[in-house]
C-alpha cells in the first residue's frame, strides 16, 4: 500500500494511506493524540492507580513508533521503569520513519527514537537504563500472552477499514494479555468495539477524546 507523508493539526506528521483513505494518527494532531489518549489516559491513570514503579506495556500497532517515543520520553522525567512490547505486522522502512518530525517538535534525541526502529526484532533491547524494548513481528491474531502486561496502547487502524481488529476475537485475546486490573486504551469509540469489549469482561468507559475527536475508550480487567 502507498503511504504519503501527512502535515496534521499540530505540525507533526502522520502517514497516509490513499487506498484505505486513513492515517496512522488523527489527523487533528498526531502527537496531541497519542499524549492524550496513550500517555494521560493510559499510562498517567496506571501511575495514579498503582504504587509500582514497573509496568510493561504492550503497544497493538507499533507503526511509527510515536507512542513508544513518548513513552521512553516520560521515562526520562519520571524515573518509571518500562518494559515495552510493540507488535507490528508490516513494520516500515527506516527512510520513512526518517521522515517524522517527531523529535524536532519534541525536542527530543533523534537518536533514540531511529533506535527504536533499527532495533533488532524478537529480542529484548536495552534502550536506557529504565526502558526496555521487545518488538514482535506478528499479527495481533497471533498473541498468545497471558497475564502478563500492565497496560495495552490499542492503536491498531480503524474499524472501518480492518473491521476484524475490533472484535470479540481480539479483544479476547488482549483480556487474556493483561494482568488483573490491568487497562486498555484506545482513540476509538465505536459502540460495536464497545460491546465487544465488554462481553470478553471488560468494564469500559468512556472518555473525553482527543482533538477532532469527541470520546475515546479506556476498559479495565
Amino acid at each position: 500500500m502507498k503511504r504519503t507523508l501527512l502535515k496534521t493539526g499540530d505540525g507533526s506528521y502522520t502517514l497516509h494511506i490513499s487506498e484505505w483513505d486513513e492515517q496512522y494518527h488523527s489527523k487533528h494532531g498526531a502527537i496531541a493524540e497519542a499524549l492524550h489518549v496513550f500517555i494521560k489516559e493510559g499510562l498517567y491513570h496506571w501511575i495514579s492507580i498503582n504504587s509500582s514503579p514497573i509496568i510493561s506495556i504492550m503497544e497493538i500497532g507499533f507503526g511509527t513508533g510515536l507512542n513508544g517515543f513518548l513513552t521512553f520520553l516520560e521515562t526520562e522525567k519520571s524515573g518509571l521503569n518500562v518494559d515495552y512490547t510493540g507488535v507490528e505486522a508490516y513494520p516500515l522502512q527506516i527512510d520513512v520513519i526518517k521522515k517524522m518530525n517527531y523529535t524536532s517538535l519534541l525536542n527530543a534525541s533523534e537518536e533514540i527514537f531511529l533506535e527504536l526502529h533499527t532495533a533488532p526484532w524478537e529480542e529484548k533491547v536495552n534502550i536506557s537504563e529504565n526502558f526496555n524494548l521487545i518488538k514482535q513481528q506478528k499479527l495481533f491474531s497471533e498473541i498468545t500472552a497471558e497475564n502478563t502486561f500492565d497496560l495495552i496502547y490499542f492503536d491498531a487502524f480503524g474499524i472501518r477499514v480492518q473491521p476484524e481488529l475490533w472484535t470479540e476475537e481480539i479483544f479476547q485475546k488482549m483480556y487474556n494479555a493483561l494482568k488483573p486490573k490491568g487497562v486498555l486504551v484506545t482513540y476509538a469509540a465505536n459502540g460495536n468495539a464497545r460491546r465487544a469489549m465488554q462481553t470478553v469482561g471488560f468494564s469500559v468507559e468512556r472518555l473525553p477524546g482527543p482533538p477532532g475527536k469527541k470520546e475515546m475508550l479506556r476498559a479495565t480487567k
